[in-house]
Protein backbone atom coordinates (compact mmCIF):
# COMPACT_ATOMS: atom_id res chain seq x y z
CA UNK A 1 0.00 0.00 0.00
CA UNK A 2 2.64 2.55 0.60
CA UNK A 3 4.58 1.16 -2.53
CA UNK A 4 1.38 2.32 -4.57
CA UNK A 5 1.07 5.64 -3.00
CA UNK A 6 4.74 6.71 -3.48
CA UNK A 7 4.17 4.97 -7.38
CA UNK A 8 1.12 7.31 -8.04
CA UNK A 9 3.00 10.81 -6.25
CA UNK A 10 5.89 9.73 -8.74
CA UNK A 11 3.81 9.42 -11.47
CA UNK A 12 2.15 12.82 -10.84
CA UNK A 13 5.32 14.54 -10.22
CA UNK A 14 6.57 13.30 -13.70
CA UNK A 15 7.55 16.58 -15.53
CA UNK A 16 6.69 15.22 -18.96
CA UNK A 17 2.71 14.00 -18.02
CA UNK A 18 1.72 17.09 -17.18
CA UNK A 19 2.08 20.76 -19.22
CA UNK A 20 0.51 23.82 -20.13
CA UNK A 21 -2.04 23.48 -23.05
CA UNK A 22 -0.89 25.96 -26.52
CA UNK A 23 -2.46 29.08 -26.46
CA UNK A 24 -2.44 30.88 -30.32
CA UNK A 25 -2.82 34.57 -30.30
CA UNK A 26 -4.19 36.41 -33.90
CA UNK A 27 -3.78 39.79 -34.46
CA UNK A 28 -6.27 39.99 -37.14
CA UNK A 29 -9.73 39.05 -37.97
CA UNK A 30 -10.66 36.34 -38.95
CA UNK A 31 -12.28 36.33 -42.30
CA UNK A 32 -15.90 36.23 -41.12
CA UNK A 33 -15.08 39.18 -38.94
CA UNK A 34 -13.82 41.31 -41.58
CA UNK A 35 -16.62 40.69 -43.52
CA UNK A 36 -19.10 41.34 -40.50
CA UNK A 37 -17.91 44.17 -40.26
CA UNK A 38 -17.77 45.84 -43.95
CA UNK A 39 -15.70 48.48 -45.15
CA UNK A 40 -16.12 51.64 -43.81
CA UNK A 41 -13.69 53.73 -46.52
CA UNK A 42 -16.00 56.07 -47.79
CA UNK A 43 -17.64 57.28 -44.68
CA UNK A 44 -13.60 57.40 -42.82
CA UNK A 45 -12.57 59.63 -45.82
CA UNK A 46 -16.03 62.12 -45.82
CA UNK A 47 -15.12 62.31 -42.14
CA UNK A 48 -11.63 63.33 -42.57
CA UNK A 49 -12.90 65.80 -45.41
CA UNK A 50 -15.40 67.31 -43.05
CA UNK A 51 -12.64 67.74 -40.14
CA UNK A 52 -10.74 69.70 -42.77
CA UNK A 53 -13.28 72.46 -43.89
CA UNK A 54 -13.71 75.21 -41.13
CA UNK A 55 -18.03 75.67 -40.44
CA UNK A 56 -19.44 77.70 -37.84
CA UNK A 57 -20.75 76.32 -34.35
CA UNK A 58 -24.28 76.04 -33.94
CA UNK A 59 -25.43 78.22 -30.84
CA UNK A 60 -27.97 76.75 -28.34
CA UNK A 61 -31.00 78.96 -27.76
CA UNK A 62 -30.14 79.34 -24.38
CA UNK A 63 -26.02 81.52 -25.73
CA UNK A 64 -28.36 83.10 -27.99
CA UNK A 65 -30.58 84.37 -25.27
CA UNK A 66 -26.98 85.56 -23.69
CA UNK A 67 -27.03 87.26 -26.22
CA UNK A 68 -29.32 89.38 -26.56
CA UNK A 69 -30.90 87.63 -29.85
CA UNK A 70 -34.21 85.94 -30.10
CA UNK A 71 -34.27 82.20 -31.21
CA UNK A 72 -36.87 81.73 -33.87
CA UNK A 73 -40.13 79.98 -32.28
CA UNK A 74 -39.90 75.99 -32.64
CA UNK A 75 -43.33 76.44 -33.86
CA UNK A 76 -45.58 79.15 -35.74
CA UNK A 77 -48.05 81.72 -32.66
CA UNK A 78 -50.40 82.45 -35.08
CA UNK A 79 -52.72 81.79 -32.31
CA UNK A 80 -50.96 84.50 -30.12
CA UNK A 81 -52.89 87.63 -29.67
CA UNK A 82 -51.80 91.15 -29.56
CA UNK A 83 -52.67 91.27 -25.73
CA UNK A 84 -50.68 87.90 -25.18
CA UNK A 85 -48.02 89.32 -26.64
CA UNK A 86 -48.10 93.06 -24.48
CA UNK A 87 -48.52 90.34 -21.59
CA UNK A 88 -45.18 88.23 -22.70
CA UNK A 89 -43.57 91.44 -22.80
CA UNK A 90 -44.80 92.39 -19.49
CA UNK A 91 -43.73 88.78 -18.00
CA UNK A 92 -40.10 89.46 -19.49
CA UNK A 93 -39.50 93.14 -17.93
CA UNK A 94 -39.18 94.22 -21.56
CA UNK A 95 -42.50 96.36 -21.37
CA UNK A 96 -43.72 97.61 -18.34
CA UNK A 97 -47.03 99.17 -17.03
CA UNK A 98 -46.20 102.75 -16.26
CA UNK A 99 -47.45 104.94 -12.94
CA UNK A 100 -48.95 107.43 -15.57
CA UNK A 101 -51.30 104.02 -17.43
CA UNK A 102 -49.22 103.65 -20.41
CA UNK A 103 -46.81 100.88 -21.35
CA UNK A 104 -43.43 101.77 -21.26
CA UNK A 105 -40.44 99.82 -22.89
CA UNK A 106 -37.79 98.77 -20.61
CA UNK A 107 -34.78 97.59 -22.60
CA UNK A 108 -32.29 97.05 -19.62
CA UNK A 109 -34.60 95.50 -17.69
CA UNK A 110 -35.52 92.80 -20.56
CA UNK A 111 -34.70 89.23 -19.27
CA UNK A 112 -34.94 87.07 -22.12
CA UNK A 113 -34.24 88.49 -25.79
CA UNK A 114 -34.64 92.34 -26.57
CA UNK A 115 -37.26 94.35 -27.56
CA UNK A 116 -38.14 93.87 -31.93
CA UNK A 117 -39.38 96.80 -33.97
CA UNK A 118 -42.65 94.66 -33.94
CA UNK A 119 -42.78 94.68 -30.15
CA UNK A 120 -41.78 98.80 -30.16
CA UNK A 121 -44.37 98.89 -32.72
CA UNK A 122 -47.26 97.31 -30.40
CA UNK A 123 -46.77 99.32 -27.68
CA UNK A 124 -47.11 102.60 -29.19
CA UNK A 125 -50.64 101.46 -30.88
CA UNK A 126 -51.93 100.19 -27.41
CA UNK A 127 -50.60 103.51 -26.08
CA UNK A 128 -52.58 105.15 -29.08
CA UNK A 129 -55.42 102.88 -27.85
CA UNK A 130 -55.13 103.46 -24.20
CA UNK A 131 -55.27 107.54 -24.54
CA UNK A 132 -58.40 107.27 -27.70
CA UNK A 133 -60.35 105.09 -24.47
CA UNK A 134 -59.25 107.55 -22.25
CA UNK A 135 -60.70 110.73 -24.17
CA UNK A 136 -64.17 108.87 -24.83
CA UNK A 137 -64.37 108.44 -21.37
CA UNK A 138 -63.81 112.13 -20.82
CA UNK A 139 -66.93 112.43 -23.36
CA UNK A 140 -68.91 110.11 -21.25
CA UNK A 141 -67.81 111.68 -17.95
CA UNK A 142 -67.50 115.66 -18.84
CA UNK A 143 -67.37 116.78 -14.62
CA UNK A 144 -65.17 114.30 -14.17
CA UNK A 145 -60.97 115.77 -14.51
CA UNK A 146 -58.99 113.81 -16.88
CA UNK A 147 -56.00 112.54 -14.59
CA UNK A 148 -58.82 111.39 -11.78
CA UNK A 149 -60.26 108.98 -15.18
CA UNK A 150 -56.57 107.84 -16.10
CA UNK A 151 -56.44 106.88 -12.38
CA UNK A 152 -59.16 104.94 -12.27
CA UNK A 153 -59.18 102.99 -14.99
CA UNK A 154 -55.11 102.59 -14.16
CA UNK A 155 -55.87 100.87 -10.89
CA UNK A 156 -58.89 99.16 -12.02
CA UNK A 157 -56.57 97.57 -15.09
CA UNK A 158 -53.63 96.86 -12.52
CA UNK A 159 -55.89 94.09 -10.89
CA UNK A 160 -55.50 92.72 -14.62
CA UNK A 161 -51.39 92.73 -15.17
CA UNK A 162 -50.32 89.40 -15.68
CA UNK A 163 -48.54 88.12 -12.34
CA UNK A 164 -44.81 88.97 -12.50
CA UNK A 165 -44.93 91.69 -14.57
CA UNK A 166 -43.22 94.26 -14.72
CA UNK A 167 -45.04 97.59 -13.07
CA UNK A 168 -44.03 101.44 -11.96
CA UNK A 169 -44.53 101.85 -7.88
CA UNK A 170 -46.01 105.68 -7.14
CA UNK A 171 -42.51 106.52 -6.23
CA UNK A 172 -41.46 105.88 -9.78
CA UNK A 173 -39.48 101.85 -9.07
CA UNK A 174 -39.83 99.41 -11.12
CA UNK A 175 -40.90 95.96 -9.37
CA UNK A 176 -42.46 92.56 -10.08
CA UNK A 177 -46.64 92.51 -9.67
CA UNK A 178 -47.49 89.85 -7.22
CA UNK A 179 -50.03 87.64 -7.13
Amino acid sequence: MKHRGLLLVAALAAPGCIRAPEIVMVDRATALEEQAAGSYKEVEQRLARAGMNPTPVPLTPNQLEDLGIQPPPLVENLGKTQADRVDDLVRRHCVGEGKDGLLVVTRKQCTAGRVSADDAALVERVNRARRQLWQWMRTVRPGVPEETLRQNWHQAHAEGVVCGGWVEAADGTWGEKKC
